[in-house]
């Protein structure tokens, strides 16, 4: 299987996204080889966590096997946790989503604690933006996440984002056993790919897109393109992704 570990559905304010629905990413996906995506809704992220998430999961039992979810996490809601604590069980659903950046709210903030405790506790991964230098999500912190919470299973989102922070995430992802890369990004490109497999190790770099923020094709075409050996590459397109999300990664939406 080929699984794109980071997509989205919807429309966000300030950024334009040409084809925002389930349809196009999923017929998109289809036509390009990608099996199943994993989303957050943009509703979720930056309006109404309780409504985006329904939505997702709504689109998730009709694309059924084509669409996972990443359930957002807010940090503002002191109810939250319990509500996806309920959610974590339905079909399709992947694992936890976190924006600290767009949340206003660090990663090692305690407003997060019952999320990241409860996916530990469930053992489902997450899914947690990662930017260098930003006071909520440095993947220096996502390590100390990861510290704090033994068996916690993240992933850094655009493993840092910005170019002159993606060795020392590699760096970080080899040190840590539950702390993994995820590559989506314009800045990483197949060269910083490679670099990061070489640092990291092939089986700490997950594929994907930031579908529909950016197009698919040139996400997949990066990974295809990198000098990476045959068995890297799988590991990197779809066997860690497999791995991590263990029987929700089935393409049946089991």
């Amino acid at each position: 299987m080929i699984i794109d570990a980071h997509g989205h559905v919807g429309t966000w304010g300030d950024f334009f996204v040409p084809q925002p629905s389930a349809d196009w990413l999923v017929a998109t996906a289809t036509r390009i080889g990608i099996d199943a995506v994993g989303v957050s809704h943009l509703v979720a992220i930056g309006y109404d966590t309780r409504l985006g998430n329904r939505m997702a999961l709504d689109l998730a039992r009709r694309h059924r096997g084509r669409l996972g979810v990443w359930l957002v996490a807010d940090p503002h809601d002191r109810d939250g946790h319990s509500v996806v604590a309920e959610q974590l069980d339905e079909p399709g659903v992947w694992g936890l989503k976190l924006h600290p950046d767009v949340h206003e709210c660090s990663v090692l903030d305690s407003r997060y604690t019952p999320y990241l405790r409860l996916a530990t506790e469930r053992g489902v991964p997450v899914l947690c933006h990662g930017q260098t230098r930003s006071d909520h999500s440095d993947p220096g912190d996502l390590a100390e996440a990861v510290r704090r919470h033994p068996g916690l299973r993240l992933l850094a989102g655009h493993a840092g984002l910005w170019p002159d922070g993606f060795t020392r995430a590699a760096e970080l992802a080899a040190a840590h056993d539950g702390l993994h890369l995820e590559i989506c990004g314009s800045r990483l490109t197949a060269r910083w790919l490679e670099h990061l497999v070489a640092v990291a190790g092939a089986d700490k770099v997950l594929f994907g897109t930031d579908a529909c923020f950016l197009d698919p094709r040139v996400g997949l075409g990066k990974v295809v393109h990198a000098r990476l050996s045959p068995a890297d590459r799988d590991l990197v397109l779809g066997g860690n992704a497999a791995r991590l999300l263990g029987s929700r990664a089935r393409h049946d939406g089991g």
